[in-house]
């Protein structure tokens, strides 16, 4: 009879980020060997502006067939996507650092915001219990120290 192995935890979450470091070194390797590819065939003209944005609106028109999206997108919107791209595959470095500041700034202002907004904390039983301990015994003058 075979003896049943064992792998602790840690091994077994060990070999999977293990895992997820290969698969994200092999997608930064596949998105590198596309983005050459694209800026070749950028430069030399056989890839154009409207290509790009004819291909961003046949891929929101498949997403939106396949009932992954529930509506086209407007026009600025599809421009917006195929700037984006066309600024990654002509390389215009000033401009994808600018949107990228723009975009940390955004979401400092968001984390701000949502610092201010009030929350509601939601003691748990054990520490309701050790209030509900410290009360008063029923009938005294002293006021409850639980707050309902």
């Amino acid at each position: 009879m075979a003896v049943p192995m064992q792998i602790s935890l840690e091994e077994i979450i060990t070999m999977l980020l293990s895992r997820v470091e290969t698969l994200a070194v092999s997608d930064e390797n596949s998105k590198t060997k596309f983005n050459v590819a694209l800026r070749a065939l950028y430069k030399k003209g056989l890839l154009t502006e409207d290509d790009i944005t004819d291909s961003v609106k046949e891929e929101h028109r498949m997403l939106k067939e396949l009932g992954m999206i529930q509506e086209l997108p407007g026009e600025d919107v599809v421009k917006a996507v195929a700037d984006s791209i066309l600024q990654w595959i002509r390389g215009d470095v000033a401009v994808i650092k600018k949107a990228m500041d723009d975009y940390d700034k955004k979401l400092k202002e968001y984390a701000r915001e949502e610092a201010r907004k009030p929350t509601i904390a939601v003691a748990s039983s054990d520490v309701l219990q050790q209030l509900d301990r410290m009360s008063p015994p029923p009938g005294s003058n002293r006021g409850s120290k639980l707050i309902i």
